[in-house]
């Protein structure tokens, strides 16, 4: 049955529905896997929680009950939580090829381990952050690693890649799953092993230990609720590329929730929504995205949904949204530029979208049902993700002081 679509006056996409009746949490993100799994990255050289900062000011402001985000700029050093499903992906292939089984960082990393897999190449296409992740844990192990960008992309982004030790960083003529596509030609013919974070049929496994690599930032985030007395929020909020984040964190807090799992917004960018999309169409089946890919949430600004994570995005979720670029900005001032007591979040374009929507949702009566769909009031506990910090440290500097003169 076609779904209601509601499209408010400056250009927000909205799709409501409700849990799929009889819907399955993935097995490969169930709580004994992700414990597994979070135990391998508590054997990563660096790893630390990332922080869960609240936000009384900016709850009490908009009306609602209490605000977390979790800070994934902390992560690893690399200014984004793509390093969690780049090095578990790395570790697993390499395991794979030695014929040894998955055990600590240093267990893998030995150097005798190192030697026999020296001649190792890995490939992998990004629009920034997931290329820097899958370079960082190759050159752990003493492996090159060969990064392909979309066009369009920033020098900044690209030259952070390089400064983490890439053996090639090379920005195409093609938009994202084209590059993809480029990027796993190239694995075919050289021989060399493709870490893509998207996937698609005869192209599963890699995909699905990088949104397994995803799911310890989910179990850091439920463990950190738990502690500050919030036994599961009411509300998540997940940004979408292919949906490989969305779902892994989705998917694992299905597994842990249960019937508590929070009613969960999708927000992507109006330009490139192919989890919209497929909502839009509604026939069980993934779509690609119909718009024109031009948006500044770089990380997000991918056409085909990741095969892996499409069953829990299309059965979980309580909405879906197609958010213009101004939806992302006000989230990443309000982040930035906080009143009050709140922390500071430094939040990139691509970090922010789910603090802007709850901040448009909040304030745009044409939003009215949605709040009253979702249970956003002055008794919930909603959370959101910052998956990365300024990655274009220029264009953020410009955002701040726009909101700065509005004051």
């Amino acid at each position: 049955m076609e779904r209601n679509i509601k499209w408010t006056h400056n250009g927000v996409g909205i799709i409501e529905k409700e849990k799929t009746a009889g819907a399955a949490a993935s097995a490969f993100l169930a709580e004994t896997e992700v414990e597994r799994i979070a135990a391998f990255h508590a054997s990563v050289p660096g790893y630390e929680k990332t922080p869960l900062a609240e936000l009384p000011e900016l709850a009490q402001k908009l009306g609602v009950g209490r605000l977390f985000v979790k800070d994934e700029s902390k992560r690893f050093g690399l200014n984004a939580f793509k390093g969690l499903g780049g090095v578990y992906a790395v570790s697993k292939v390499i395991c794979e090829k030695l014929g040894i089984p998955m055990g600590s960082f240093a267990e893998i990393c030995t150097e005798e381990n190192k030697e026999k897999i020296q001649d190792m190449v890995f490939i992998t296409a990004t629009d920034g952050n997931h290329g820097k992740g899958v370079a960082w844990a190759a050159k752990k192990f003493g492996c090159k690693a060969y990064v392909y960008m979309p066009k369009g992309t920033v020098e900044c982004r690209a030259q952070a890649i390089r400064d983490i030790g890439a053996e090639e960083v090379l920005v195409t003529d093609c938009f994202y799953d084209d590059t993809v596509r480029m990027a796993d030609e190239r694995a075919r013919k050289n021989g060399w092993t493709l870490v893509q974070d998207t996937a698609w049929e005869g192209y599963m496994d890699i995909p699905t230990y990088i949104v397994q690599g995803y799911s310890t930032l989910a179990k850091e985030a439920a463990q950190q609720l738990e502690e500050a007395g919030v036994s599961a929020p009411d509300v998540l909020f997940l940004q979408a590329g292919v949906g490989a984040f969305a779902g892994g964190v989705l998917g694992y807090f299905a597994n842990h929730y249960g019937e508590k799992l929070p009613k969960t917004v999708i927000a992507e960018p109006d330009t490139v929504a192919c989890i919209f999309e497929s909502a839009r169409v509604n026939d069980g089946k993934p779509h690609p995205s119909t718009g024109n890919c031009e948006t500044v949430m770089a990380g997000l600004n991918c056409a085909e949904p990741c095969l892996v994570t499409y069953p829990t995005l299309r059965d979980f979720p309580a909405a879906y949204t197609a958010c213009p670029d101004f939806v992302t900005e006000q989230g990443m001032a309000a982040l930035g530029l906080p009143r009050g007591g709140d922390p500071v979040v430094v939040s990139g374009e691509s970090g922010a979208v789910g603090v802007g929507l709850l901040c448009e949702i909040m304030k745009n009566e044409e939003l009215a049902e949605l709040r009253a769909h979702l249970g956003l009031n002055e008794s919930a506990a909603i959370l959101c993700i910052s998956t990365e910090g300024n990655t274009d440290p220029a264009h953020y500097e410009e955002v701040m002081e726009k909101y700065r003169n509005q004051e």
